[in-house]
């Protein structure tokens, strides 16, 4: 046999496009044959890593599993039935391996037994396995009530090994049901030792320690302890590695990939207390049937940090010295700006020219019943804390101004409506009205169609404080300042006390005086039946203007 074989047209752990894969005696390497792709470095496998191979049928045709020391599971998909014997010698003579035959189940039954296997989980059904997860494929693994183990796989984020549309369909999540008890020490000659112990919170505890094999290349770069995160809320340690990032809470544990973050934002909260930095990702963080496409992170404005980088010289200078600094002793959300920033590539926004009349960046608003804070940023609207809604500019169609309920004389706020060119639109409501014009300027400064309806609420009032309160009045000689009722009471209480002198004595001591009191306040907010008894009182008093049972004569039913 020749020194190198090849095998053309054969998928690299399910990839979209071929390659050549070639086998030799320092090792195997694949290379994919796409001209698209053809930038892409190869992948290599040296001869010592090769623990053992198995040949089934797949996806693509058949597929050869290479299990290896510290690289996970390899899988080369594409293989014709007549290469079996030639791939099978070819594995003999270089690696002195044999290449096992392993059929699966096709019964589709949903129920079987795990095992856990050097590189992978195994779920086998009638002692056969249904299929098998790579641990390095898993990505989180989250419990969910009390049987439930939520696993949530990688994504593919190499644009090269996409189909030509540039979209395919992944498998993101998978969840086993395991009812019942484990009995744990029940090996050990003490029986106070045995513990019992569900078997999802084993199974958890189990797949999330072997996930970790093969992953973390040596130890965390840098990490930070109890941070505060309000999307998802609780207190995370962050532990950033060379690709990803790995969150570790009370209850959930996160590992994400550099890849998945897609814009950082350092903004400074209104409340003068707080910074907070604001995660994008794509694909969003999963924790069951919750998605957070933004992971929102709080600091005390005055508290610091002080780290220094977990890596020798020499490969600080090679790697990271163009992005980060060796050591840290600053702000804390500047220093864990600056370390996102150096290992996901990310630019970070930060405000733009907008200040608001208090001079902040964001203003205090609503959104539906959740309050929080919206900054006008250079180029798009971010509302945080919950839930965190980023608008860019070249998405927005038009901003309405306007007030929607209450008194027009009496509110203090108004709402913006963003509307989108979609059609869809969100609200920003009970905005500070001393906000108006700084909001207006802002908007005609990036070139936003604006519609003011406050404009129309503005000649609405003018017009309502202008015209009489109440049509019943309409015998009354009008007055050039009248648009109240305080103004109407003045105006009575100079009537009474044109009386004499003994009409306060008389009104104190007088059966009736209190019933008069209650229909002259009455006759101000009545409609028109109490109005016309008003008009009727005033022609009385200016027919009997000396004489003192003149108020008498009103009550007469």
């Amino acid at each position: 046999m020749s020194d190198m074989t090849q095998f053309d047209n054969i998928y690299f752990n399910q990839s979209a496009r071929p390659g050549r894969l070639r086998f030799a005696n320092s090792g195997l390497g694949w290379k994919s044959s796409s001209k698209a792709s053809s930038t892409l470095a190869p992948f290599l496998l040296p001869q010592s890593e090769v623990v053992s191979a198995n040949w089934s049928r797949a996806a693509k045709g058949y597929e050869c599993r290479v299990l290896t020391k510290d690289r996970g599971v390899v899988q080369f998909d594409g293989f014709d039935l007549d290469d079996f014997d030639r791939l099978k010698n070819t594995i003999k003579h270089h690696f002195d391996a044999v290449l096992e035959t392993k059929s699966h189940s096709i019964k589709g039954w949903n129920w079987g037994k795990t095992e856990f296997e050097r590189s992978e989980l195994v779920f086998n059904v009638s002692n056969r396995p249904a299929f098998e997860i790579p641990y390095a494929q898993v990505n989180n693994s989250n419990l969910s009530g009390k049987s439930e183990v939520a696993i949530e796989l990688s994504h593919d984020h190499d644009l090269a090994t996409r189909g030509q549309s540039g979209v395919r369909d992944e498998l993101v999540e998978v969840r086993f049901f395991l009812p019942g008890t484990v009995t744990k020490g029940e090996d050990d000659s003490d029986a106070s030792d045995v513990e019992e112990q569900s078997a999802a919170t084993v199974f958890y505890e189990t797949i999330k320690e072997r996930a970790d094999i093969g992953q973390v290349a040596g130890e965390t770069i840098v990490s930070f302890t109890d941070i505060m995160f309000l999307t998802p809320r609780g207190r995370y340690d962050i532990d950033m590695y060379p690709l990803y990032i790995r969150l570790r809470g009370k209850t959930y544990d996160y590992k994400i990939q550099y890849s998945s973050i897609q814009r950082l934002f350092l903004l400074p909260k209104p409340d003068e207390l707080h910074n907070i930095l604001v995660i994008q990702l794509d694909p969003p963080l999963r924790q069951g049937q919750t998605r957070y496409q933004f992971l929102v992170v709080q600091f005390l404005k005055e508290e610091e940090i002080e780290v220094e980088l977990n890596v020798e010289d020499a490969e600080f200078e090679e790697k990271y010295a163009d992005k980060l600094k060796k050591k840290y002793d600053q702000a804390a959300h500047e220093v864990v700006g600056q370390v996102f920033r150096g290992l996901s590539g990310k630019k970070i926004t930060v405000p733009g020219s907008y200040v608001s009349v208090h001079g902040q960046a964001g203003v205090k608003c609503s959104l539906k019943a959740s309050e929080g804070y919206v900054y006008f940023l250079e180029k798009s609207f971010l509302f945080v804390p919950k839930p965190t809604v980023l608008i860019a500019h070249s998405d927005v169609s038009s901003v309405t101004l306007s007030r929607v309920g209450g008194s027009v004389s009496s509110s203090r706020t108004f709402d913006v409506t963003v509307t989108l060119t979609t059609g869809a639109s969100h609200q920003f409501s009970n905005i500070n009205r001393e906000e108006q014009n700084g909001i207006e300027q802002y908007l005609k400064s990036k070139n936003i169609r604006i519609k003011n309806d406050l404009v129309e609420d503005q000649s609405f009032l003018v017009a309502a404080l202008g015209s009489d309160s109440d049509d019943s009045d309409a015998d009354v000689v009008p007055r050039a300042d009248r648009g109240s009722a305080d103004e109407d009471e003045e105006s009575v209480d100079e009537d009474f006390q044109a009386d004499d002198s003994d009409s306060d004595v008389a009104e104190e001591y007088d059966e009736n005086a209190e019933s008069d009191s209650d229909e002259e306040g009455s006759e101000e907010g009545d409609g028109a039946e109490d109005g016309a008894e008003e008009n009727e009182a005033i022609d009385l008093s200016n027919d009997e203007d000396d004489e003192k049972p003149a108020k008498k004569k009103v009550k007469k039913n």
